[in-house]
């Protein structure tokens, strides 16, 4: 009987030792995994210098999927995406837009685009900023891929808009944000430090 107690408070004793290792181990994980995202956030910066080496599908694919889980007012996810890798594309696309001369070099550019109506044909308030915030999951993506990348803007300037959206054969309703060069770099560009606290009120201004 007594033998059976202590092999009891033994089996007890293990049981919650192996507990705490998984609570510890967890807790480990959560930290590392924080640590590598704020990592990643601090790390992006924007490229503008590539090499001729191309980029993958499976990147690609894995850059869009993680622009399409950025937030959307009512769910409506009115992004829209076009992959340029062909040569003369990328080339014509350096012509018409003045600050993305870098797309002569990129292997690769995404146009976001932004599907101007919603609900009932109404115009949508909200496209600039869903969009935007696809931007910039795709762009904190290529950066955790290696890949380097830089946020060229087009609209609201329309006369790159109309130019752009025309070459790519857009639809009406649907306006180019910004293009995105993107590719493999040698690593020379460094990140910058944007942190002012100056910049921050609480409360009220």
């Amino acid at each position: 009987m007594i033998t059976s107690t202590i092999m009891k408070h033994k089996l007890l004793a293990a049981a919650l030792a192996a507990l705490t290792l998984t609570i510890m181990n967890s807790c480990t994980s959560n930290t590392n995994t924080a640590d590598a995202v704020f990592e990643n956030i601090f790390n992006r910066k924007s490229v503008r210098s590539f090499t001729s080496e191309p980029v993958s599908q499976e990147h690609v694919e894995a850059m869009l999927k993680a622009a399409m889980a950025a937030p959307t007012a009512v769910n409506y996810q009115p992004w829209r995406f076009v992959v340029v890798t062909d040569r003369a594309q990328l080339d014509a696309m350096a012509e018409i837009l003045p600050y993305a001369k870098m797309l002569k070099q990129a292997p690769l550019a995404i146009v976001v685009c932004g599907e101007t109506t919603w609900f009932e044909g109404r115009e949508n308030p909200y496209w600039q900023q869903d969009c935007s915030a696809a931007t910039e999951n795709l762009l904190l993506a290529a950066e955790a891929l290696g890949l380097g990348a830089v946020w060229t803007g087009v609209y609201p300037n329309m006369q790159l808009a109309e130019p752009l959206g025309e070459f790519l054969g857009l639809p009406e309703t649907v306006q180019p944000l910004c293009a995105i060069p993107i590719g493999h770099h040698d690593g020379t560009t460094k990140p910058r430090d944007k942190w002012k606290p100056e910049n921050v009120h609480y409360g009220r201004w």
